[in-house]
């Protein structure tokens, strides 16, 4: 999966679509899902005596969306943008935006075997 916990993503379809970028809160990929804050909110009514909720009623939360319905924010192009993946010389891996080719985070770290020693 391209897109991580903590990422700003553009929501592409539905209610919430093209509004401000929004943070991911969890990633579920087995269901291919992400939970986006304040994005795709539901009330779940909840009986009296309820830990959460005491006194009972409806409580609002969040509930995952569709991968394909996001896109990673670049904050260079200003907008929702495919991503790609590469590796560099030292052999770690890295996230690149396709529009601008910004890097937008690594995704391993280097590996020792592509490490040039001086000596």
């Amino acid at each position: 999966m391209r897109i991580r916990r903590g990422d700003l993503v553009q929501i592409l379809t539905g209610d919430d679509a093209g509004k401000e970028p929004r943070k991911v809160l969890q990633v579920l990929p087995v269901k291919g899902k992400v939970l986006v804050e304040g994005v795709n909110r539901v009330y779940k009514h909840v009986k009296r005596g309820h830990p959460k909720s005491p006194q009972g009623g409806r409580l609002s939360r969040e509930m995952p969306v569709d991968i394909s319905n996001v896109a990673l924010y670049c904050m260079a192009c200003g907008r929702g943008v495919r991503v790609g993946l590469k590796h560099i010389k030292d052999g770690s891996k890295i996230r690149f935006c396709k529009r601008c080719n910004v890097i937008l985070g690594t995704v391993s770290p280097p590996k020792a075997r592509y490490v040039v020693n001086p000596s």
